[in-house]
């Protein structure tokens, strides 16, 4: 009776949210009274120190019911309150702080995603006080707030659970609260589930306490001060493993059933990250437990939530057998992003989402830091010169923005999460680093930290730490003067006379690389001994006085042909000149690409580097060789160089056996067709296509379909081997044929090399019945690596219809899982047989994409790049213009990432009407050469 009688408590609750009805419907209407704010953000005269969070959801009708009862600090008198709240059904609010509870009058503001809770007839006096709120809502459809998820066993059954994805502004969709960064509490939960159900949250559970009707109460430890966007529960039936840290914190890690024996890797990988963070920044994980959940439903590649990070699956479960290095790459980086924020994001959080880059640029940098350090063998430095110069494509636009950047509505905070706040955010803190010295650095972090543990941050509060590491202060407890840097017993480097003159102004030199958008271009010229230097915004497009008003203080690196030593120079000024000991036959600029800048050699500077590079490529690092290839096209595209000269660079590249090199070899010639590929330019194409191949025959040859072989090298042998598989070179094609066969014969039972198996997939899936077998197998995979690496094949297949079945099943989200869409609509885009197909479908369910991934993510900002960045042609424009021109402003027409589609397409029209002339003749006169 008692379990019958609740189903109608939450029948009668739920059903004016689904209905859209309201509960007293018969109510004579009147005047609504007017919302009492009026402003986005909430008034800072009320502030939360504790919820006590109550949630029962349903997994059978997928609705939940909760309770929040809220201690509040008011600091002037007032009649409202005022929070956020979005979709949920708010059934009471109850004044608690009187002798007898009072009820509050409940108005709304729907597009401010706020709720009033109004004292009619008396005024809430300044103190401590509380509210109790009772709401209803349904688990939400899309993947944030609290929401439904589903997963099929091995056996076919689909199997329902609920969890948690707040950041940044969707905790208000799964109860009322403060949600805003800068409003920290404690949280004390209590979730009510099903026997057959377990429950998690960001703490340690206390006791778990039967209901009347056999339903259980899981009562959670109150945490941490914390912001609103890290809590996290979930509701489902999975299994987990656990181990303990060298400091005592217990690790576990949680999958679906059928997937738990993938969870080895991550278990080892996450204890061994915790102790080193735990070491490194010499301040104690604050909570019992870290769990880390594989979640088969989910946008976002991770999240941080405090003592409970989540995951896509294929970002946390590994099969030793199926997964690929850069499975087992990708899965150690976001583990050790993740648990960096724990410091950087959780203990310490930005004051307001402008400042994002101080919790996401952090976790980046750490993220390389710390696997180069726990896990040597995986060689990630060869990935982070990668992130810099994705991020310089982002902000060599007019669309960029600063690294701190103004926002106000949650659209305009979605678009913060970008390769700005994320990888020049990495990239910035990177060339600190290596200016202060890591010694320096590292001292003025845990200081940022220490200080501002369960506080809330500025750009400024970074600086001031940074700022004169070696005066101590009652944060530093004496740590300082142990480390030996600053006391001298240890030897210095020759970088740190930077960091020991007094006139070193951290701030005057970081402002200017996070209050401006854009990134300098040097111009070196060399005369003699003299350098001269100048600075510049390095801006595609015509409009040369949007450069003139940028300045940075740069911190310049060098080395030249007679000395290998890195040489440093502060550059302060628009133009200053260097003196060289002796002349030199070339220097190079921006050793290892440390420095997030551009270097232009002018007056015949170029030539040595290039000879140099054609007679002793390894004369300069993997990175240099890289940042030299990447930068000279990036000059083609300013018109500072001609194209002729970059592509008489490339010719080297035969040589070039390194990673990094390579695939920015690859990253500068292959967008070259693939322009090509959406215009009627067959013979040209061709011939580009036909150079890229004879450029690295040799090094593609030169591969073997094993596992063998060290961390970059496996991943280069994919990379290469891919690339002769697509463009059809026949001996890759035949032994890719070979092993697809062979796989086919044993029904999918032969082990393929994971180093090889996507190529072996990509031949496959060119045929019909190859592809059905694939999708087959797909369907039958529980292996998260091997079903990417299949459905990746089948997105790169010349069968067009395939190609438009995956689009609409992933859409429909019952045969291939919705939160890939995104990532397939793109995939399927760089497909010459897709790119209309994908530029079709995205416009055709444009208003079910932005419903169900959220207007301004991060998902629908490089859906949009994605599908549109190689068109070319005026016709193309004037469609990509008027389709998002058509938009209302709800719907996505005011986006960033729109703007920068449309730059990026009239920037790709201005390249080729004036290169693709040059690039025929040039690649006419290597004919037969």
């Amino acid at each position: 009776m008692a379990s019958l009688c609740l189903c109608f408590i939450l029948h009668c609750a739920i059903m004016p949210v689904l209905c859209g009805v309201h509960l007293l419907k018969d109510e004579p209407i009147t005047s609504k009274p007017p919302f009492p704010w009026g402003k986005m953000r909430l008034p800072d005269t009320v502030k939360p120190l504790h919820y006590d969070l109550f949630i029962h959801p349903n997994l059978t009708d997928l609705n939940f019911l909760g309770t929040v009862q809220i201690q509040l600090h008011v600091q002037e008198e007032t009649q409202a309150i005022i929070l956020h709240s979005k979709d949920l059904h708010i059934i009471r609010a109850t004044f608690l702080s009187t002798a007898h509870p009072r009820y509050l009058t409940i108005l709304d503001s729907p597009a401010f995603e706020q709720i009033a809770l109004v004292s009619d007839n008396f005024t809430i006096s300044k103190g401590v006080h509380v509210i109790n709120i009772d709401y209803a809502a349904a688990l939400s459809e899309s993947f944030h707030g609290f929401y439904k998820g589903t997963y099929k066993t091995k056996s076919g059954e689909t199997r329902v659970m609920a969890s948690t994805q707040f950041e940044p502004t969707h905790a208000r969709q799964a109860f009322p609260c403060f949600d805003e960064p800068a409003f920290k509490a404690n949280f004390t939960i209590r979730v009510r589930r099903e026997p057959r159900h377990i429950a998690v949250s960001n703490m340690p559970k206390l006791k778990t306490v039967e209901q009347p009707g056999g339903l259980l109460d899981d009562y959670f430890d109150t945490s941490v001060k914390m912001s609103t966007y890290l809590v996290a529960f979930m509701v489902c039936d999975f299994l987990s493993i656990r181990k303990t840290t060298q400091h005592g914190v217990e690790i576990s890690v949680y999958a679906v059933p059928d997937k738990i024996d993938q969870a080895e890797y991550a278990l080892d990988t996450a204890v061994k990250l915790l102790d080193f963070y735990d070491d490194y920044f010499d301040i104690p994980y604050p909570l019992p437990k870290q769990d880390l959940a594989a979640i088969p439903d989910f946008q976002s590649g991770a999240m941080e939530n405090w003592g409970l990070t989540t995951y896509r699956e294929s970002g946390l479960l590994y099969d030793p057998e199926k997964s690929s290095p850069s499975d087992k790459l990708g899965i150690t980086k976001v583990i050790a992003h993740e648990l960096a924020h724990q410091w950087f994001g959780n203990l310490v959080t930005m004051q307001w989402w402008n400042d994002l880059w101080l919790n996401e640029g952090f976790a980046k940098f750490m993220e390389f830091m710390s696997v180069d350090i726990t896990h040597p063998e995986l060689q990630v430095n060869d990935n982070f010169l990668g992130k810099c110069f994705q991020a310089m494509e982002v902000d060599a636009l007019s669309s960029s923005h600063p690294i701190s950047t103004p926002v106000e509505n949650p659209a305009e905070i979605r678009e913060m999460f970008d390769d700005v706040s994320y990888r020049k955010g990495a990239c910035v803190l990177n060339m600190l680093r290596d200016f202060l010295t890591p010694e320096a650095f590292k001292i003025g972090l845990i200081r940022y930290l220490r200080r501002h543990s369960y506080q809330n941050t500025v750009n400024a509060d970074l600086w001031e730490s940074l700022s004169n590491v070696c005066q101590s202060d009652k944060t530093d407890q004496g740590r300082m003067k142990l480390d030996g840097f600053c006391s001298g017993s240890k030897p210095r480097s020759e970088e740190s006379k930077w960091f020991m003159q007094d006139e070193l102004d951290v701030k005057a030199i970081m402002d200017t690389w996070t209050l401006q958008k854009g990134f300098p271009m040097i111009t070196v010229e060399v005369k003699g001994r003299e350098v001269r230097l100048s600075q510049q915004r390095y801006l595609k497009g015509e409009d040369p006085e949007k450069t003139s008003s940028f300045l940075w203080q740069v911190p310049l690196t060098y080395i030249t042909s007679r000395s290998s030593t890195v040489q440093r120079f502060l550059l302060k000024m628009k133009e200053d000149v260097l003196y060289l000991p002796e002349e030199v036959e070339w220097i190079k600029f921006n050793v290892d690409m440390r420095g997030y800048y551009i270097v232009h050699y002018e007056s015949g500077g170029w030539d040595p580097l290039i000879s140099l590079l054609q007679h002793n490529h390894t004369a300069l690092s993997s990175n240099d060789r890289a940042s030299l290839i990447n930068n000279i096209f990036q000059l083609v595209s300013i018109g500072k160089v001609p194209l002729d000269k970059a592509l008489d660079l490339t010719l080297y590249l035969s040589q070039e056996r390194e990673v990094m090199p390579v695939t920015q070899g690859f990253s500068e010639l292959v967008p070259l067709y693939k322009l090509m590929e959406k215009r009627d330019m067959e013979q040209l194409e061709n011939n580009m296509k036909g150079y890229i191949l004879n450029l690295f025959q040799g090094l593609i040859d030169r591969q073997e379909w094993s596992d063998e072989g060290s961390m970059s090298q496996r991943i280069l042998r994919n990379y290469l081997l891919l690339f002769g598989c697509v463009r059809r070179h026949p001996p890759v094609v035949a032994q890719a044929q070979r092993l697809f066969q062979q796989w086919v014969e044993s029904n999918g039972t032969m082990r393929l090399p994971s180093d090889v198996s996507l190529v072996v997939y990509t031949e496959g899936a060119r045929t019909e019945a190859g592809w059905d077998f694939l999708l087959e197998k797909y369907f039958l995979s529980i292996s998260p690596s091997e079903r990417s690496s299949i459905k990746a094949a089948l997105a790169y297949s010349p069968l067009a219809h395939k190609l438009q079945w995956m689009l609409e099943k992933s859409l429909e989200g019952e045969v291939l899982k919705t939160h890939d869409l995104p990532s397939l609509i793109v995939t399927v885009s760089k497909n010459p047989k897709g790119y209309q197909l994908a530029w079709s479908f995205m416009r055709a369910h444009w208003y079910k994409l932005v419903s169900k991934f959220d207007l301004g993510s991060s998902s629908i900002s490089r859906l949009v790049v994605g599908v549109t960045d190689q068109y070319s042609t005026t016709e193309m424009l004037e469609e990509v213009r008027q389709f998002f021109g058509s938009l209302p402003p709800e719907a996505g027409s005011e986006l960033r990432s729109i703007q920068r589609a449309l730059e990026m397409i009239e920037e790709n029209i201005r390249w080729t009407d004036k290169n693709f002339p040059l690039l025929k003749a040039w690649l006419d006169g290597r004919q037969g050469v």
